[in-house]
């Protein structure tokens, strides 16, 4: 320091020497306070900076924040910067290094270190300081000839450092620059005592949190912003650091993580659980489609705020549309998907089979013109408005065998059918003649329906407590389940082909075929196989069909084929009936109830089943030419008949407490019923008018307690088990009801306008979490009919989406005490186009 000293001394008089000197004593005085002043008080933050910060992330989520210990090193570092400028002095803790530290690099590695910070060969404008405000860092020439800059810095210093900096000491102008170099070589040495002193003065957490902190921070800079850009000019710099201040670079990198991680949640989820086919048995597995709502326009996603753990739906100028589609009213999403009706094969009714689009449709499906409100029951069992289902073909077709008859603008039923056309009444009553054992609604009360008709079988079976699985395929004969659920009779549009039924094994007291036109002998006795896997053992299979009592040569064949299949099955042939009044005969087979005949057959034909085949695997599962074994253990479900109606309704079932259910299984089944012992009046109170109601279900049913509730009304429920969800299907079965698995991410196998009530106990919470609601309310819409309720319980904010989504379909939202639940009403709303 010497030397420039006594340059200055040659360029100056010597009268001149002592002020000089007495004013650079003063200035190096001065900047050594302010020097210290900085060092102790670099844990102060300027409430400026500091609410800046807390504004900009106060939305993100904890791998977004910025730690406190952070904060306050970034608002030193920037203080710094400003003050000393051109300096070559850098403070501790500070993650960057401007092109004038370069030569002071090592005295800092130790901090460096403790930080991780390596910031590599970037250029200078790239390296931005820990809390992502960025400070432009220019070489010496460009701050000196920088007007614009240098008031800014000016601005931001604290007014005793103002008055220094804007001295009017001409000497000290002229000095300025070696009196800032000096003393930048001595405070380097002050500066690393004073580091010291801190470190050891410092909490033993500090090292570790700082270590976090930039770690944190730089994977966020990793994520939200590029490091790794071209160079440029001061103006971009400037305008880069406003934007960045006012935090819209943090808000618009923020908004985009939400939206990536909102559609990441969205993607629909394979549920895994026993119901799933295995990889070895699905060979066709089912695709996991993705739920855009292409018929809604300026739909909004519904976003999930992760600092509260809410959820707020967004959704603004929905325009609902009706859908353009070939089956018009008739539409069933999952039955009527076109591009796959026109490129499948025929054979084995593979195109009839479930076939959802890729995208789930948002739209609505338009009403009948002249819908009228549908009749009630029991009288809908005998009549119903043609224009609800206008449709005559069937009536042409089947009238003479009583099916259906068109009688000016109703549809009557007189009850007939194919095998029976004198009436169901009479046929059911023949049944029971024939095999005594059956003991209709005592005995026998679940019974499955294959190729259904237009229902009048299970209609009449409710007269003898008797409820019936009824289904046929979809347009085999025109609308005949939307005639049997219009009716208010229990049916479902399914057909057997290539895949299992959606039930599991062993759940149905009978299984009925009144010339349901199956080929059971045909490939091996696959179809019939699978009716052996949902037939409870012991239970019957009545057979009503030509080959049972015509000889001509085609039925003559196809006995004997059955009559081979059947004993290699080890049905038993009970008995061969005639019905003198309708002319037509039925065989009854009887399930065994032990192994014991598979073991003794001559041929392992069908063969049995492997180990690893799960009999109750239902969700998209190919048919598999084998039997499965029968249960032994006497607590395992299978090896005893259900206890007799209706006292099987309420009494849990033996097998309940079984390793697959768990010790507490029979608790939880008491709890469920005591909770739906109030349903009926509680559901009265959220506008429920009970005379209104037929068909109900429950979309998320556990034990089925909610139906068991409705017992004593004129009411059946039909209950969904999401595939997501614990099995209790075989529960609600065991109870003498009927239910069916199903994946509410796809359309349900049923008519649109078909269900008065809708029950969904907590089911949107947990489909949220799959696929998106919008397609999910629009398929509720679909097979509600107008008038009808829809009741939700669940979480609020759950709740609150749910009920936007309705207002916007212009639903009638029902008012309720009860937190936690949504009532709605559908009314006749359709978009015009």
């Amino acid at each position: 320091m010497a030397q420039p000293s006594k340059s200055r001394s040659n360029r100056r008089p010597s009268t001149s020497s002592s002020y000089s000197s007495t004013m650079s004593t003063l200035v190096f005085i001065a900047l050594c306070v302010l020097g210290i002043w900085m060092l102790t008080s670099n844990s102060v933050v300027s409430p400026k900076t500091r609410t800046s910060v807390d504004n900009n992330f106060a939305t993100t989520d904890t791998d977004l924040s910025v730690s406190e210990d952070t904060d306050e090193t970034s608002t030193a570092t920037t203080t710094t910067t400003n003050i000393l400028d051109d300096s070559s002095e850098t403070t501790p803790n500070v993650l960057e290094e401007s092109p004038e530290t370069s030569t002071t690099k090592s005295l800092n590695q130790k901090d460096n270190n403790v930080f991780g910070d390596n910031p590599g060969d970037l250029p200078d404008d790239a390296i931005k300081n820990d809390d992502r405000i960025t400070i432009a860092n220019t070489n010496k020439q460009e701050s000196a000839s920088s007007e614009e800059n240098s008031s800014a810095r000016k601005q931001e210093l604290p007014s005793a450092n103002e008055v220094v900096v804007s001295s009017n000491n001409p000497e000290f102008e002229s000095n300025k620059d070696e009196q800032i170099n000096q003393l930048s070589d001595e405070n380097k040495k002050g500066e690393e005592e004073n580091t010291m002193a801190q470190e050891a003065n410092a909490n033993h957490n500090t090292e570790s949190q700082n270590e976090n902190s930039s770690e944190n921070e730089r994977k966020v800079d990793q994520q939200s912003f590029d490091i790794q850009g071209s160079e440029s000019n001061d103006d971009e710099a400037n305008e880069q650091q406003l934007r960045e201040d006012k935090g819209e670079v943090i808000e618009q990198q923020i908004k985009k993580k939400v939206h990536e991680e909102i559609e990441e949640m969205e993607k629909p989820k394979a549920a895994k659980n026993r119901r799933r086919p295995s990889k070895e048995m699905n060979k066709k597995p089912k695709k996991s489609w993705p739920t855009e709502g292409g018929e809604i326009q300026g739909e909004k996603e519904i976003l999930k705020d992760e600092s509260s753990g809410s959820e707020e739906v967004q959704l603004q100028d929905l325009n609902w549309s009706l859908c353009n589609v070939t089956a018009g009213i008739d539409y069933i999403p999952c039955l009527d998907n076109e591009k796959y009706m026109k490129t499948s094969r025929r054979r084995n009714y593979e195109h009839r089979e479930r076939h959802c689009p890729e995208d789930a449709p948002t739209c609505l499906v338009p009403l009948p013109d002249g819908y009228k409100t549908p009749i009630r029951w029991p009288t809908s069992r005998d009549k119903i408005w043609y224009h609800n289902i206008p449709h005559k073909l069937l009536a042409e077709v089947k009238g003479h065998q009583n099916w259906v008859k068109l009688t000016g603008e109703f549809l009557t039923f007189p009850g007939g059918g194919t095998q029976f056309i004198h009436g169901a009444l009479h046929y059911i009553d023949f049944l029971q003649e024939a095999e005594p054992d059956i003991a209709w609604g005592k005995h026998t009360r679940v019974i499955l329906d294959v190729g259904c008709g237009v229902g009048s079988f299970g209609g009449y079976l409710f007269e003898r407590d008797v409820i019936a699985m009824s289904f046929a395929p979809k347009d085999e004969h025109e609308a005949q389940v939307q005639f049997a659920l219009e009716r208010g009779i229990p049916a479902l549009s399914a057909v057997m082909g290539t895949q299992r039924l959606q039930f599991p094994s062993r759940v149905f007291d009978l299984v009925h075929c009144a010339r349901c036109r199956v080929p059971w002998h045909a490939d091996g006795g696959k179809l019939l196989l699978e009716l052996n896997r949902v037939l409870r053992p012991g239970g019957y299979f009545i057979w009503c069909a030509t080959p049972v009592y015509q000889t001509i040569e085609e039925d003559a064949k196809i006995w004997k084929e059955m009559a081979l299949l059947t004993k290699s099955m080890c049905w038993e042939l009970v008995t061969i009936k005639k019905d003198a009044l309708n002319q037509v005969g039925a065989a009854f087979y009887r399930k065994p109830t032990s192994n014991e005949c598979y073991e003794q057959r001559d041929q392992n034909q069908p063969p049995m089943c492997k180990d690893d085949d799960d009999p109750n695997a239902a969700w998209y599962v190919p048919l598999q030419v084998c039997m499965h074994r029968l249960p032994s253990d006497e607590a395992e479900r299978g090896t005893r008949w259900p206890e007799p109606w209706p006292r099987r309704l309420h009494e849990a079932p033996y097998w309940l407490n079984n390793l697959q259910f768990g010790k507490q299984a029979s608790q939880d089944f008491a709890t469920d019923n005591e909770r739906w012992k109030n349903i009926v009046d509680e559901l009265s109170n959220f506008g429920v008018t009970w005379s209104n109601v037929r068909n109900a279900m429950d979309m998320r049913a556990t034990y089925g307690g909610f139906a068991a509730a409705l017992k004593d009304l004129p009411v059946w429920v039909f209950n969904v088990v999401n595939i997501d969800s614990p099995d209790t299907l075989p529960i609600i079965y065991e109870r003498g009801l009927i239910g069916i698995y199903h994946d509410w991410c796809e359309s349900f196998s049923t008519y649109p306008r078909t269900y008065d009530l809708l029950h969904a106990d907590n089911l949107f919470s947990n489909l949220k979490k799959r696929c998106n609601l919008v397609p999910v309310i629009a398929e509720v819409d679909r097979i509600l009919r107008p008038g009808g309720s829809l009741i939700v319980r669940d979480e609020s904010n759950v709740i609150g989406g749910v009920e936007i989504l309705l207002k916007s379909l212009h639903w009638e939202i029902m008012p309720t005490t009860q937190e936690g639940v949504l009532s709605a009403r559908k009314g006749n709303w359709r978009p015009k186009s």
